[in-house]
């Protein structure tokens, strides 16, 4: 089978959110009404690290078996799609070449491993903001609350391309990072980043970094 690898770094200059319940409960109940059948949920919810959280309601970074926190790959699915589906609408976007953009990226785009380690400098911090709704007694406002990773932070990963044409539209939801960023809050700018590419073979086929990040 012909495919394409893609050995990818990106680096948040923007604090990044988490985006699990600290509540295994509502976290499980999540995913079970997402994938009712998955064979993962027991590790899913297992690393949480709900015990660590006292705050029920807070969302929080998945941990892996070494306490430190990580991304599943499925996120970075979860924002190729979300990338995809806004960079369609802009004319002669690589993106707008995707039909049924979101089964290729379930089925042809894979983020690789499942546990993407998240490394940074620094203390896991706490980010609130208001969250404000409209109901029929009125506006209601509620106080949320998120793990936060400092600006800095980097992810390497690997993506498994298995319809090489796709190469530019992933290039271009990377680029599109920059712009709207990856985990919780995202739409104040939250999690957003630069991002380095390079084939299999280790050569730099794509980069958005400032020239004065890459030269550090």
């Amino acid at each position: 089978m012909e495919k394409k690898i893609l050995k990818v770094r990106v680096t948040m200059f923007e604090e990044i959110l988490g985006t699990a319940s600290a509540n295994p409960e509502i976290h499980e109940e999540f995913i079970a009404s997402k994938a009712p059948d998955a064979p993962s949920r027991e590790e899913e919810v297992a690393a949480i690290g709900a015990e660590e959280v006292f705050e029920k309601g807070m969302t929080v970074f998945p941990r892996g078996a070494d306490g430190k926190p990580i991304a599943w790959d499925y996120q970075w699915k979860g924002f190729f799609k979300d990338a995809c589906a806004a960079l369609r609408k802009v004319p002669k976007s690589e993106c707008g070449k995707i039909k049924a953009y979101k089964k290729e990226i379930d089925g042809l785009i894979f983020p690789e491993p499942r546990m993407i380690p998240i490394k940074f400098d620094g203390e896991i911090g706490i980010c609130q903001r208001p969250l404000r709704g409209q109901t029929a007694q009125g506006e209601r406002i509620a106080l949320a609350s998120s793990e936060s990773i400092p600006a800095g932070a980097t992810m390497e990963f690997t993506i498994k391309l298995l319809l090489p044409d796709h190469e530019k539209a992933v290039l271009e939801m990377l680029d599109y990072g920059q712009l709207r960023g990856f985990g919780q809050w995202r739409n104040s700018g939250k999690g957003r980043f630069w991002f380095e590419a390079w084939d299999e073979n280790g050569k730099l086929i794509s980069s958005n970094l400032p020239a004065d990040e890459a030269a550090s």
